[in-house]
């Protein structure tokens, strides 16, 4: 093992890419409208590489996180999503994979503390609420 390497084989520094595209959505979520690679690249912290900025915002794109627009040969991006609606993605992602999404959604519901129970059962409340208007 070499002072560089933690005992995972891993970089010290090294971020997780949930981290990665945390920064990237946060740093998009400043942007005045459609920004470039470029612009996204400058204002995140460790400089990153280009084409490593390109693939966190592509996969963003795949996600439905952020939306980009054709800006002569390259693109420009906007975020859809914050890290919130990210994490709401996800979830949504791994529901629609299960065959038995009563199953999972009621082994979610269980396993939630009372106070993020009664979180959701309000958010639900404030859901029904709205759509009876």
């Amino acid at each position: 093992m070499t002072a560089r390497h933690s005992k995972e084989g891993a970089s010290p520094s090294r971020r997780g890419q949930g981290e990665l595209e945390a920064q990237v959505l946060a740093v998009l979520g400043t942007a005045p409208g459609p920004v470039t690679v470029a612009w996204v690249q400058e204002r995140l912290p460790g400089g990153l590489a280009y084409t490593t900025v390109i693939t966190i915002l592509t996969r963003l794109h795949a996600k439905g996180a952020v939306e980009r627009e054709r800006a002569g040969r390259s693109f420009e991006w906007v975020r859809v999503a914050d890290e919130a609606g990210l994490a709401a993605l996800r979830m949504r992602k791994v529901l629609d994979g299960e065959a038995d999404r009563e199953a999972v959604l009621t082994s979610f519901v269980t396993s939630l503390s009372p106070g993020d129970e009664d979180l959701l059962r309000g958010l639900l409340a404030q859901v029904d609420e709205e759509g009876e208007r």
